[in-house]
């Protein structure tokens, strides 16, 4: 099963290598990258330069220009990039390990999207992450990550779940399922049946408004919390604004309780005449 990785990015070269490596030893091999670049600066173009020299990776660049915080938009033109049925989403600032895409693939069933999580790490922990520890495995091992700054958290098990506990964990977990954009996926024909990303969102909540159509559609949520992995780097977030983020809630209830399917907001804009949703 080939799959297409739509990773998002902005401004951040070093966290984007990082991520970049992790993916460059997954055990699932069949995959393309798409990576959604909401307006970064010429330094993420040359370092995606590179590390196509220094991979096997194949990595298509969707740029746009600085506009504000746009991720909707890129997501969705970055989706209209890509050449396979299936759709995993994630973050630049999110390292999967080895087998993150081999639990996406074997997950993957018709009528049905995919949630995971991440193990979110403190910056000090985030810069001793090198190329070695990522390619090694040492990052995920939840001893050097203590060595490294990380403090004792129940959260923790997420690193330390084997196969069964994994299963178990996201069956008995408490916390809702919904549609995660740093570590989530799709068919491809469902992102296009609910018109993808509504773009009138900023940040805040728009990865759930998305999910909240995908099972207004009929699509099934389940939870890969625990064995599809990423270690999040920390970073400032500087474009959090809590009106933004409240109006997006109000925006995503009023679309659960009333049913709603599509956005009249997303990838249909961005196809010039191809109705059946086919990028032309």
């Amino acid at each position: 099963m080939k799959l297409s990785v739509i990773i998002s990015t902005y401004n951040s070269p070093e966290w984007l290598e990082k991520v970049l490596w992790g993916y460059s030893i997954q055990t699932h091999k069949d995959f393309e990258i798409i990576l959604a670049d909401d307006g970064s600066k010429d330094d993420t173009r040359q370092l995606i330069d590179r590390m196509r020299d220094e991979t096997d990776l194949s990595i298509t660049h969707v740029w746009q220009e600085d506009d504000g915080f746009q991720k909707c938009r890129i997501l969705n033109k970055a989706v209209l990039e890509t050449k396979t049925d299936y759709l995993v989403f994630t973050d630049g600032d999110c390292i999967p390990r080895q087998d993150f895409l081999e639990v996406h693939a074997t997950e993957a069933r018709p009528g049905r999207y995919l949630s995971g999580s991440y193990h979110k790490l403190p910056m000090a922990t985030s810069k001793a992450v090198t190329k070695d520890d990522i390619l090694s495995g040492r990052c995920f091992e939840l001893s050097w990550l203590k060595a490294h700054g990380l403090k004792p958290s129940y959260k923790n098990s997420k690193l330390t779940a084997n196969r069964w506990q994994a299963h178990l964990f996201n069956a008995l977990t408490p916390t809702r399922c919904r549609f995660k954009g740093s570590n989530g996926s799709a068919w491809k024909r469902d992102v296009l049946a609910v018109n993808g990303f509504d773009e009138t969102m900023a940040y805040g909540g728009e990865d759930r408004e998305f999910g909240v159509r995908l099972v207004n559609l009929g699509i099934k949520p389940k939870h890969v919390r625990y064995n599809a992995i990423v270690i999040h780097l920390d970073h400032k977030r500087g474009y959090v604004d809590p009106a933004t983020v409240e109006a997006n809630k109000q925006h995503r209830i009023q679309v659960d309780q009333r049913g709603i399917t599509q956005t009249a907001h997303g990838i249909s804009s961005h196809i010039e005449t191809d109705p059946a949703g086919v990028h032309s």
